[in-house]
């Protein structure tokens, strides 16, 4: 199949409208009208990454960081964004990116977080409402056809665990379940964990709605140092580290592109992109 009908299937999944306004989620590289030899899935685009694209003979990277969040007046390889495109376009790479779409889908990275932890009865934090047409921009006739009138997505996910753990069994399961180099939290009040909400990444503008929600936890990527103050007995917050918290969504992606193309090649990249180490 061709690389347009590969984008075509993510689109339909997570709609480019759902993405936040500041965000380039979309095609970043490349020509899609040519048959796709197969799908590298990254969570970011490194230059490790595009060079194990092309010793895999595979020419689309899909990614959850877009690779390019500015504009750019020259391409002269100054930094690894610029290398990455050229090595990208010198090789015949297409390069796609979803990202906030992906976080606010129905379905997305917060409810694969959530079905790590073992959360049930999931639903967005804070949804927002999208009528199909803003949506179905990339959608056959059968698929429109299949789409409510209005689609709920939104930021953030919040379920409950099916038996309540005290906070250090919380916290070390957490830290167990994403391979935490280390997890940041506030300080322990003696609560039963059960309900928790969930964001990945930079999720600690939901914090506030956590607890109006009257969640037990909160699991994030990064969470502001001041956060800490203000929540201190609110919620037991947990940061986990960005890396950590979006790790899954290769799979999210694996298992769409499986179901759908069966006869594609996909593969998770082996480079573990994470900038961040712990001592």
């Amino acid at each position: 199949m061709k690389i347009k009908e590969i984008i075509d299937a993510l689109e339909i999944f997570a709609p480019l409208p759902l993405q936040d306004g500041f965000d380039n989620a979309g095609l970043q590289v490349g020509l899609t009208d040519v048959e796709a030899t197969g799908a590298l899935l990254c969570l970011d685009v490194t230059e490790d990454v595009v060079e194990e694209a092309i010793n895999q003979g595979i020419n689309l990277i899909i990614s959850h960081h877009p690779l390019m969040f500015r504009g750019y007046k020259s391409i002269t390889g100054k930094d690894y964004t610029e290398r990455c495109i050229m090595n990208a376009i010198k090789n015949e790479i297409a390069i796609y990116s979803m990202h906030t779409n992906l976080d606010n889908a129905p379905n997305g990275v917060n409810y694969k977080i959530a079905e790590k932890i073992g959360l049930t009865n999931v639903r967005v934090i804070d949804p927002k409402e999208y009528m199909q047409q803003d949506v179905a921009e990339n959608c056959n006739a059968e698929d429109i056809k299949g789409m409510p009138k209005w689609l709920t997505a939104g930021a953030g996910a919040i379920g409950e665990l099916k038996e309540p753990m005290t906070e250090t069994e919380f916290l070390k399961h957490v830290k167990k379940t994403f391979e935490a180099g280390c997890v940041k939290h506030t300080r322990l009040t003696g609560r039963l964990i059960q309900k928790v909400a969930v964001c990945g990444g930079a999720g600690a503008f939901l914090m506030e709605k956590a607890v109006r929600e009257h969640a037990d936890a909160f699991v994030t990527g990064e969470i502001k140092y001041h956060d800490y103050f203000y929540y201190e007995d609110s919620i037991l917050a947990a940061e986990i580290g960005h890396y950590e918290s979006e790790q899954y969504t290769r799979d999210i992606i694996k298992e769409l592109l499986d179901r759908k193309f069966p006869t594609l090649r996909t593969e998770l990249t082996r480079i573990n992109t994470n900038p961040i180490k712990y001592l």
